[in-house]
């Protein structure tokens, strides 16, 4: 026997270097057990960690923005709903409708037809 003649049973295959990626090697998973897939598999890691934190704040940011929008409406109404509030106001303490409703409930209330008068208070020295 010479020495160069090997044990074939346990040698290890040699990889072939012309392997290509192909749609079949994919659906059988022997992609999956590629060297250089290994290899990557903490970067893959962290793609798919990236992608799910990217989808998260894309739901989280639109959250925010259906919440602002339906504080925004309520704003509005809010700020109608104070116009019509303080215009009815400006309606009940308008002099006339004060006379109305004091005739109207029997309050035996009468309006001074004098002006006021201003006190003057002289200080002693």
């Amino acid at each position: 026997m010479s020495r160069d003649s090997r044990n074939i049973e346990f040698e290890e295959p040699k990889e072939d270097s012309s392997r290509q990626f192909s749609f079949r090697s994919l659906i059988d998973g022997n992609v999956l057990t590629q060297k250089a897939v290994i290899r990557q598999a903490p970067f893959i890691v962290l793609l798919v960690l990236i992608a799910f934190i990217s989808i998260a704040n894309r739901n989280h940011a639109e959250k925010l923005v259906i919440k602002e929008n339906r504080l925004q409406n309520e704003v509005k109404e809010l700020r109608s709903q104070a116009i019509s509030t303080s215009s009815e106001l400006m309606k009940f303490s308008r002099q006339t409708t004060v006379e109305r409703i004091v005739r109207e409930k029997g309050l035996e209330l009468e309006e001074n037809l004098e002006p006021p008068k201003k006190l003057i208070i002289e200080e002693e020295k």
